[in-house]
């Protein structure tokens, strides 16, 4: 066993509580005489309707850690596969109304989205098209993964023996689903939903027979005649919930994790996967974001963050860490929070190199960065940045980087690309919710005085631009007027010079801006 494995048996991060709990799972399994065949497997699942959003990155990337974190656990003694399911067999409800010429699509309402034509003119259908969007999507991240179609799955006979099982356990599966319904579905309710042949919609439907014998369901077709078909084949699929529990069965899945939503719902798949004669997968409930207003995201709503809108203003590896954060508590998703995110990254990231193997698991960055974080760091912190932005009016990339190779001299985009791309985040983040909310105030005589005070100090420093200096300056100044909680005198520095209330440590804002320039700057809000 190597030393990393030791460390990762007592790890405490998240993943590998996760890790060590599948391992119990294949220990079990094991002891019980049905030792796992077979490739260890973590399933995600994806709903084709609509395009793949936050939710769908942080399923796989955090999917994606607890099965890195396994390995490492494991030493590599299992091989382990990621699989990403499109529910594309599911009906469409609804057009969604994005689509081009959206009143087409009408006819094809409750047929299986990979039986809907692409209005985007580009696949066989529009499953199909949705499927190549969260390919690209998932390849764009680098993620290791196999792609799974419902469809495919159906209709290849992947599933047909799970389903001759569910047939078989008919009676069994509806004992289950039954009290989880109102009086009225009860009547109605079938776990299986055929296709039917005249129309090619999905039908919600009792069953008029089962035949475990020769693998057939009868039903009422939708012109009134009664039809049977075999369960296998694509002919017809499960209810949601039933059909979760078969996925697991039928294809094995050891590992999946879902939102809080689909919590209540977690023991059903569990006893359908045990009707159908598997044990239940390891299981990870995490809570769903928040927006602003503390109420839940919904892509119904647009209320959320939408992948591309993180990422427009900040890389990727800050989205990675915010949904590595916490996972079973509730966070705010709003634009607010990216900042933090990519400071916390990089303080991470600068952390990683001089901790010891032990504590580099515990670090956020190995995982994901998958155990081997990017060398090297960011002098300048993205808060930083932005308060640069602002006092310098700066529009491009190039009008930021004078400033910050005077401060750090060793520093060029080339060397340092992390930092050129945040450059371009800060201005772009700037321009789009920083100037727009900023209020300047006018200094009270106590302020101004302090204000005069700290130009002349300024006008007359003789030593380096020096960020620990200048920031003693800058404590000194407030304790020299009384300032009896300093904390005052910060506020009132970026109210008056910046236009907002809050920012990084004063003395590394001076030394990046320059400390004349920091005192043009006293002076200008002064007259002002």
């Amino acid at each position: 066993m190597s030393a990393l494995s030791t460390h990762a048996e007592s790890a405490k991060a998240w993943p590998f509580e996760q890790a060590r709990a599948l391992l119990k799972r294949l220990e079990n399994l094991e002891k019980a005489g049905t030792p796992k065949e077979g490739p260890i497997t973590f399933e995600t699942g994806y709903g084709p309707s609509g395009l793949p959003h936050i939710g769908t990155f942080g399923e796989v990337v955090r999917t994606t850690m607890v099965r890195h974190a396994f390995e490492v656990l494991t030493d590599g003694k299992y091989e382990t596969r990621l699989i990403c399911v499109s529910d594309d067999m599911d009906g469409m409800r609804k057009v969604p109304s994005t689509v081009p010429n959206p009143a087409e699509l009408e006819p094809y309402l409750q047929q299986p989205l990979t039986a809907v034509p692409d209005p985007f003119g580009t696949h066989d259908s529009y499953g199909a098209h949705m499927n190549s969007r969260l390919i690209g999507f998932l390849d764009s991240f680098g993620f290791q993964y196999e792609f799974k179609s419902a469809t495919k799955l159906y209709k290849s006979g992947a599933f047909d023996a799970a389903l001759l099982r569910a047939l078989e356990k008919f009676d069994e599966i509806m004992a289950v689903m039954l009290p989880t319904l109102g009086a009225e579905r009860q009547a109605t309710y079938s776990p299986f939903l055929p296709i039917s042949p005249t129309t090619g919609r999905v039908l919600y439907v009792p069953m008029k027979a089962t035949n475990p014998e020769d693998g057939t369901i009868t039903f009422e077709d939708e012109d009134g005649s009664d039809v049977t078909l075999p369960v296998t084949g694509g002919n017809v699929k499960l209810q949601w919930k039933p059909d979760f529990g078969m996925r697991w069965a039928a294809l094995g899945v050891d590992f999946e994790m879902f939102g809080k939503d689909h919590q209540d719902n977690a023991p059903i798949y569990s006893k359908i996967c045990q009707i159908l004669g598997s044990r239940p997968p390891q299981q990870y409930v995490y809570e769903l974001f928040l927006d602003d207003k503390g109420e839940k995201i919904s892509k119904t709503k647009g209320n959320g963050i939408s992948v591309e809108d993180w990422l427009a203003y900040a890389p990727q590896e800050s989205l990675s860490l915010f949904q590595f954060q916490k996972p079973r508590a509730a966070k705010k998703l709003y634009f607010d929070v990216i900042p933090k995110a990519v400071d916390e990254y990089l303080t991470f990231l600068s952390k990683f190199p001089d901790e010891e193997p032990a504590r580099q698991i515990e670090n956020p960055v190995w995982h994901i960065h998958l155990g081997n974080p990017p060398a090297g760091t960011t002098p300048v912190s993205f808060a930083l940045l932005l308060n640069l932005v602002s006092a310098a009016n700066a529009e491009t990339k190039e009008q930021l980087w004078g400033f910050i190779s005077r401060y750090a001299p060793e520093a060029s985009p080339d060397s340092h690309p992390l930092l050129d791309d945040l450059a371009g985040y800060a201005i772009r983040y700037y321009e789009d919710f920083v100037k727009p909310t900023k209020t300047y105030r006018a200094p009270d005589e106590k302020e101004r005085k302090a204000l005069e005070d700290f130009t002349n100090r300024l006008r007359n420093w003789q030593g380096e631009a020096n960020a620990e200096e200048l920031q003693n300056l800058t404590f000194e100044i407030g304790k020299t007027h009384e300032f009896e909680n300093l904390r005052d005198w910060f506020k009132a520095l970026y109210e008056v010079l910046l236009g907002q209330s809050q920012g990084p440590r004063f003395g590394g804002f001076a030394a990046l801006y320059g400390v004349d320039e920091t005192a043009q700057l006293i002076e200008d809000a002064l007259a002002r």
